[in-house]
């Protein structure tokens, strides 16, 4: 009988940013069930911390007053403060690049993790390490979990054997792209190598994919590094193939214009003449009324302060109010001219646009519209402006300040549930949605900037090293046909193509090329002549003979094909009859029969994710780490009964101390 059952087992995975756990394993395996982000918040004691932070109140504002009418703070009288779950202003990260740097504050945040999900006693964990964890430091988490704790069993799994576990392999090279680095590892029959092994190289993460997007779009008024982070995660941006040519701005479309704009304006009737008359109405640029003050540009993006501070919130709810009743009515129009509708353009793919939308949610208007003391009915109010009918339904990625705790089927486990929506509108609880218009610049996430090599070739660099330092020569080949590329670092669309074609231009040899076979030539043959024959060498007398028996071969893959087979190769000659010198010669040859083609790869391909995992389809398998950590605590907490022995028991624990779990972690 085994020692624990399947909804015992809980399974860790701390990240630099966002930590996964999850308690119980279901019949069919699933994403981990929590989220948590992995920072936390200095509490009011100095040495202790809080997983939120915990902020001054700010009163609303009376009359509407904004700016310098604002009621300043009564100095009289107790001082309110309230939580705060969506900045992360201050918080302290535990975890950077892999490296534990603060480790009260990560023994805080695996506090909170384990008093979020709140699991019985009798529970055995399962730590995912990073591959930069150095020896001491897994003896400081296992002592740390042993005794704070109190667990049962303990054990640690390499993020690269978990990666390994999920994708059914025994060999395979796993590229993790994390969020500032990327760790490169080679296992060959479930062994993993440390010689050689790529551990947190820097920029190749998904801050660099960041970088390279501010890079391009800084110089666009307003639009700052958030909106960049946030236009990397959505389905906009994607890396095209190299013979995939970006969309310019000659190929504009009309569909890309702002129809109720058009409408408004009459733009698209211009005549070419300078008059009064001859211009449309407006307002706007180039119109008969003239340029009005914009509080958003043609792009989506807000100017905070004229909102905030200068009392423009009137204007502006009512220019939103505007534009949709603008869009209604043309949309209203087209819908009535049945031809129209029969000729209206195809809509094109993300990659024959240049220019696309992606929804974007502003935490930093609304931080800014609390600290000026709005009402929570003028937020809404706010929020139900910019969160137009169609943002509504889409789906937009999870906000960088608000923490996920949350089971993933709906659940709470003790948390607080949220307040249903106001009849005013939608709950101001996250930030604004209001749509940014891109150009193809969204496509230039992995370019090479400055003469610096691109993310791309930095990580082929790096994995072509790994590949040729592992000791094994022979299962070289092996590592390159099975590459796994997992992380959400990759998570951009066209990430792991992009990657696995570079990997093929610059390393990859046609099959066809005879240089291939120069390494399979046997050490009795010479150099080969222009004509394609060998020169025979005396020492071989028997090497002649089977020249003359293969006239017309090539000689390269004459040698090749017999020196690896055995049955092949002509009768040799007695080597007892041979001197001492040419019969060592030839048992050397006899034992180095085939190098595999171990210096340049003839093939690269990536490994193939098992498919019985439904709900791991559906949302991908970027964090397929944690999909293998619960195979493992499957296999090693419940299947075997402990007969494999690979976690520390209390009672191990108590006997070796936390030098123990060098022994059996993977």
């Amino acid at each position: 009988m085994p020692p624990f059952r399947d909804d015992q087992l809980f399974i860790i995975a701390p990240g630099s940013e966002t930590t996964l756990a999850q308690l119980g394993l279901p019949e069919s395996f699933t994403p981990a069930r929590y989220h948590v982000r992995s920072r936390m918040f200095p509490a009011e004691n100095p040495g202790e911390f809080e997983p939120v932070k915990i902020r001054r109140k700010e009163k609303p504002a009376v009359n509407g007053a904004a700016g310098e009418e604002q009621p300043k703070p009564q100095e009289d009288g107790e001082t309110e403060w309230e939580e705060d779950h969506i900045s992360e202003e201050g918080a302290i990260w535990p975890i950077r690049n892999g490296q534990i740097v603060d480790w009260p504050c990560f023994y805080a945040l695996m506090t909170h993790v384990f008093n979020t999900v709140n699991p019985p006693f009798h529970t055995p964990v399962l730590l995912i390490s990073e591959p930069v964890w150095a020896t001491k430091e897994h003896e400081k988490v296992t002592q740390f979990f042993f005794e704070k704790f109190k667990v049962p069993a303990f054990t640690m799994v390499d993020a690269a054997m978990a990666a390994s576990y999920a994708y059914g392999v025994t060999t395979a090279t796993i590229v993790d792209v994390g969020h500032t680095k990327a760790d490169v590892t080679c296992v060959v029959e479930s062994m993993l190598h440390d010689v050689g092994r790529g551990i947190a190289v820097p920029g190749c993460g998904g801050e660099a994919l960041t970088e390279r997007l501010w890079q391009v779009l800084k110089g666009r008024s307003g639009f700052s590094r958030e909106m960049c982070e946030q236009l990397k995660k959505s389905n906009i941006c994607e890396i095209l193939p190299s013979d995939v040519e970006q969309p310019g701005d000659e190929s504009a479309i009309a569909d890309d214009a702002n129809p109720a704009a058009a409408a408004s304006t009459g733009e698209g009737q211009r005549k070419p003449s300078g008059a009064a008359g001859d211009l449309p109405k407006g307002p706007g640029e180039g119109t008969q009324a003239g340029e009005e003050k914009k509080l958003e540009d043609d792009e989506g993006v807000l100017d905070i302060a004229s909102i905030v501070t200068g009392g423009n919130m009137g204007d502006y709810l009512a220019q939103k109010e505007r534009e949709k009743q603008e869009k209604a009515a043309t949309k209203q129009k087209k819908g009535s001219d049945a031809g129209q509708q029969a000729n209206r353009p195809m809509k094109l793919p993300n990659n024959k646009r240049t220019r696309n939308t992606f929804v974007y949610e502003d935490f930093a208007l609304h931080e800014a519209m609390k600290k000026a003391g709005m009402s929570d009915q003028k937020m809404a109010d706010m929020q139900s402006a910019m969160d137009e009918g169609p943002n509504k339904r889409q789906k937009t990625p999870e906000p960088q300040g608000a923490p996920s705790e949350k089971p993933a089927d709906g659940g709470v486990d003790g948390q607080q549930q949220e307040e249903p929506p106001s009849p005013a509108g939608p709950s101001p609880s996250g930030g604004f949605r209001r749509e940014i218009e891109v150009g193809p610049e969204r496509f230039q996430a992995a370019t090479s900037a400055g003469g610096q090599p691109s993310i791309l070739d930095r990580l082929a660099d790096t994995i072509h090293r790994t590949v040729q330092s592992c000791p094994d020569i022979n299962r070289r080949s092996d590592l390159w046909d099975s590459l796994i590329i997992l992380g959400n670092g990759s998570h951009v669309r066209g990430f792991k193509e992009a990657l696995l074609e570079t990997l093929q231009k610059k390393f990859i040899i046609s099959p066809s090329s005879a240089t291939i076979f120069t390494s399979e030539l046997p050490s009795n043959m010479s150099t080969p002549m222009a004509t394609g024959a060998n020169t025979p060498q005396p020492q071989y007398p028997g090497q002649h003979q089977q020249q003359q028996q293969h006239q017309g071969v090539n000689p390269m893959l004459l040698a090749a094909t017999t020196a690896q087979h055995q049955h092949l190769q002509q009768q040799q000659p007695n080597q007892g009859s041979l001197p001492p010198q040419q019969q060592m010669q030839m048992q050397m040859q006899h034992h180095s029969l085939h190098s595999s083609h171990a210096q340049t790869p003839t093939s690269i391909k990536l490994a193939k994710i098992p498919d019985y995992f439904p709900e791991w389809k559906e949302t991908g398998y970027d964090e397929a780490t944690f999909l293998g950590a619960q195979v493992a605590a499957k296999v090693l907490f419940v299947v075997d009964a402990g007969a494999s022995k690979a976690y520390m028991s209390r009672t191990d624990y108590n006997e070796q101390g936390p030098g123990g779990i060098h022994e059996v972690m993977l």
